[in-house]
């Protein structure tokens, strides 16, 4: 708690971009007055997270993209959910030691965390097909407890994939006001994630109508969080990750050039192209409009930056050095990180006819594809349950910082000094609960 005895929910809003509100003449919506503040690079959900929960930057706590590449497995770990993934303090830490009692619901890497409560997905995949939804619950029974509160259990179709809907992001904003109002588990800090807005910005661009109808899904959940929270004793702070951008000018195949100057290679089993990392000397595990190039020790550095930007879409290709400067120097980094310009997105495709497409290309396989596949948000028609392989489809992406790419943030509760990026937003937060 702070001075005052307030306790403390922190909304971490998905694609809250400031100048999404401001085109929308939202900036004052829910009562809260939205003010424009520069997210970390690269702005994707993980390494964000990471971010504002250590109040440093990527190349400190490790988590440079989505997904991390082990050079000892040779292979790309996506979406992994250990806590040890992301390396430093947080900024409850202090908090917590004093005796302040913490929960984080639907944060990405919080299974082990050092919290009170928590709630994350994690399903059980049954070994014969099928799959069995869970959630892992610290206590063990709160998630039984909450589903009993809210009605409903959660239904992870929901959070990702065709069907990905608002109905996951209601789930988040009823179980988090549910735990606010229990005596016997009601935090001091609490953080919850709400994922509504960044499916339809991806499927349809940050201009369209169907954006328009997610933030007012949005407004709905912050409504029901803000009324609570008042009734409870809480402060609130909402923060967005990052900002979408309208993906209008193209798609970068990065892996497919590689592929052509023999430095990616496939291996064939069975009429299908499959990713050979063991022997390839270049690949790229790509992140929406960032790509980290893994390239091997060797003299094939110079020429797979050279062949990686002369490639059309591709504004920037960082070195070490680079990195450094863009504050993703960290091992886990590629040799060599591409960043898109405005209007394109990296996709992981090395193949040029479908039909030599990887079994996992047509599913919803978010932890075996070298890279994020936003593809998956639709039906692919055939095969039936199929997911799309057209990238054509894809209308809005991220991963870009900077001023024109700004996210957004408000509170209920004075800050002493005006944060202008995450990380200043990170530690005031921290200073708050000190």
């Amino acid at each position: 708690m702070n001075r005052n005895g307030k306790k403390l929910l922190v909304i971490q809003a998905a694609a809250l971009g400031y100048e999404f509100l401001s085109s929308r003449g939202a900036t004052g919506m829910n009562g809260l007055k939205f003010k424009p503040v520069e997210t970390v690079f690269p702005a994707v959900t993980c390494p964000v997270q990471a971010s504002f929960r250590t109040a440093a930057l990527p190349g400190s706590h490790g988590m440079v993209a989505n997904g991390l590449f082990s050079r000892e497995f040779m292979r790309p770990f996506f979406w992994e959910q250990s806590s040890s993934l992301v390396k430093g303090p947080r900024i409850w830490e202090s908090f917590r030691a004093k005796g302040g009692k913490v929960a984080m619901l639907f944060w990405q890497q919080s299974l082990g965390e050092d919290v009170d409560c928590l709630i994350s997905p994690a399903p059980i995949h049954k070994h014969h097909g099928g799959m069995i939804q869970s959630c892992y619950s610290k206590p063990v029974d709160l998630y039984e407890k909450l589903c009993r509160t809210v009605g409903s259990s959660f239904d992870l179709m929901h959070y990702w994939g065709p069907s990905a809907s608002a109905k996951s992001s209601d789930w988040v904003a009823a179980a988090a006001a549910a735990l606010m109002k229990d005596a016997a588990h009601s935090p001091d800090l609490c953080l919850a994630y709400l994922p509504a807005l960044d499916y339809d910005l991806q499927r349809f661009g940050p201009d369209s109508l169907e954006a328009t109808s997610a933030l007012g899904k949005l407004q709905e959940e912050l409504g029901l969080l803000l009324a609570v929270a008042s009734d409870c004793n809480y402060d609130v702070l909402v923060f967005g990750d990052y900002a979408l951008g309208a993906a209008d000018k193209g798609v970068i195949f990065p892996n497919r050039v590689l592929k052509g100057a023999g430095l990616f290679l496939p291996r064939p089993v069975k009429g299908k192209l499959y990713a050979d990392l063991h022997e390839s000397k270049a690949f790229a595990v790509v992140d929406h409009e960032v790509a980290h190039v893994y390239v091997k020790p060797g003299s094939w550095l110079d020429r797979t930056a050279e062949i990686l930007g002369a490639m059309k879409g591709v504004a920037k290709v960082l070195d070490r050095k680079g990195q450094e400067a863009a504050g993703i120097g960290n091992p886990n980094s590629g040799e060599l990180v591409l960043v898109a310009a405005p209007g394109y997105w990296f996709a992981y495709p090395w193949w040029d006819d479908g039909k030599d497409a990887p079994d996992y290309a047509g599913h919803v396989d978010i932890h075996n594809k070298p890279g994020y596949d936003p593809c998956e948000l639709f039906w692919g028609g055939w095969p039936p349950f199929s997911v799309s392989q057209d990238c054509s489809r894809i209308k809005g992406t991220h991963g870009r910082a900077g001023a024109d790419r700004m996210s957004a943030w408000a509170s209920t509760f004075q800050l002493e000094s005006e944060p202008a990026t995450l990380i200043e937003l990170a530690g005031a937060i921290k200073k708050r609960l000190g």
